[in-house]
């Protein structure tokens, strides 16, 4: 079925955007007509309440970007390779294109689809884009993969990375466009329920608003972005972690950037080129040692005891932003409130949850899969075992975060606590209120309830943790 003249099947995924797209710019380039594609199937239909809700938002305006354009997105429900050939079948397409994924799932997902489609002659290409440097390109000097940041970092920091790609002038539109489903009729927002009027204000949605984001940091806040990311009451941080989760800008674009960011002087690029590496570390680990999305990197760990009960009430006081730890609380209700935290928070909350209050990092792991709106596999899970000490390149184990010293050093005015804790304050700001608007009723929680007092004492979970460590059976 393949030919010069027969349509594109571009399956699209995590790459909602147009520019430095290079199975995009691939198909255009062949002059056949191009139907993009987005299918709804168990590995989309399983993501949690807020990353589905911004995949919904995420389609929605892709979709009148394509349409700008002349084209229009065609969407499907359904297990991928099944409705790609339909499509196939209904378009007479002779090839599918579609952006690379390194998790487990969609690695077996779309090798299955490629050999199908070869198989029954149809041409299936995969392209990168969602990384810069492609895992199993990345090696040591003994040929084996990288276990440590630092030396990754080094291997990677000189490299030539593909400068991006513009946007196709012209997307080829079929003859006859085939049918499509209702993006409403999915529902995807459907279990954020009342949260996602609080959270969608916060929300910078598609391409545009990225490429606006990328450069609005890189005029005002990269120079200062080394000692400004730490400090959570302060904005020092990029934020595009949101839509680099999406694809709704490429890791490429945000690395010239901070290129030319660097050339230009200004101190902080390099600290933000460390942290899109970073992020290209967990994909390489993720390539490496899949184990690390549902198991202890560091096999060790699995004789630590760990309490996995997620009905404890510790659990419960910790999901709800009432550890009565400030830092701890602040950073949960961030999370609920805007679906992101802070990169400092995320390391408190995590370290709280995993050596305070001993439970088991999945908990944590799970919690955040249901609450991000910029999830991603591998940054969330090599995050949370970073924080407890079972992955690799782990904060040395013993090291646990003291949330009330922590929170003194780097919001010392208290900015952060008084912006998302409500409880205490004659007039609590309209972001700690939103919370409340936000959580579900069966919570029964309200502004003018009593602060708690901590359900475990920061010494007393530290102790208990130190001498879990010290156990010879661990």
């Amino acid at each position: 079925m393949t030919g010069e003249n027969t349509p594109i099947l571009l399956w699209f995924r995590r790459d909602l955007r147009l520019s430095d797209h290079p199975a995009l710019h691939a198909a255009c380039e062949s002059g056949r007509p191009v139907i993009p594609v987005f299918i709804l199937d168990d590995q989309a239909e399983a993501l949690g309440a807020a990353p589905k809700w911004r995949l919904g938002l995420g389609l929605e305006c892709f979709g009148k970007a394509l349409a700008d354009k002349g084209s229009r997105l065609i969407l499907r429900r359904g297990r991928a390779l099944t409705q790609l050939q339909a499509l196939i079948e209904e378009t007479g397409a002779g090839a599918v294109y579609w952006s690379r994924l390194y998790d487990p799932g969609a690695v077996e997902r779309d090798s299955e689809v490629k050999s199908d489609l070869k198989s029954d002659g149809i041409e299936a290409k995969s392209f990168g884009g969602h990384l810069m440097f492609e895992p199993w390109t990345v090696e040591t000097g003994e040929g084996s993969f990288y276990k440590v940041y630092t030396p990754y970092w080094n291997a990677v920091k000189g490299r030539d990375v593909d400068a991006p790609l513009s946007t196709p002038a012209d997307i080829p539109a079929p003859g006859k466009w085939p049918d499509s489903d209702d993006l409403e009729g999915w529902t995807l927002g459907a279990a954020m329920d009342r949260g996602a009027d609080v959270v969608r204000p916060y929300v910078q949605l598609g391409e545009k608003s990225a490429i606006a984001r990328l450069a609005s940091f890189m005029r005002d806040g990269v120079a200062d972005y080394a000692k400004r990311r730490d400090l959570p009451g302060e904005d020092g941080t990029s934020g595009l972690s949101e839509n680099l989760s999406l694809g709704e800008i490429s890791p490429h674009r945000c690395w010239a950037a901070a290129e030319r960011a660097r050339e230009d002087g200004k101190a902080g690029a390099e600290t933000f080129q460390k942290e899109l590496v970073w992020r290209e570390f967990a994909y390489h680990l993720m390539h490496h040692t899949p184990r690390i999305l549902t198991d202890n990197w560091r096999e060790k760990w699995d004789s630590f005891p760990w309490q996995e009960d997620e009905r404890l009430a510790e659990v419960k006081a910790w999901k709800q932003g009432r550890t009565g730890v400030p830092f701890v609380d602040a950073g949960m209700r961030e999370l609920y409130v805007t679906g992101r935290m802070h990169n400092r928070s995320r390391m408190i909350v995590a370290s709280y949850l995993t050596k305070n209050l001993m439970c088991h990092w999945r908990i944590g792991q799970k919690w955040f899969e249901d609450c991000l709106i910029d999830w991603d596999p591998a940054n969330n899970s090599m995050g949370w075992q970073w924080a407890a000490g079972s992955g690799p390149d782990a904060s040395p184990y013993f090291r646990i975060f003291n949330p009330v010293t922590q929170l003194e050093k780097f919001d010392p005015d208290g900015v952060y606590a008084k912006a998302w804790i409500a409880e205490g304050q004659d007039k609590p700001p309209e972001t700690a209120l939103s919370y409340f608007d936000a959580i579900p009723r069966h919570w029964s929680m309200q502004a003018g309830d009593h602060y708690p007092e901590p359900v475990v004492g920061v010494q007393e979970g530290r102790q208990a943790a130190l001498d879990a460590y010290e156990n010879p059976d661990f």
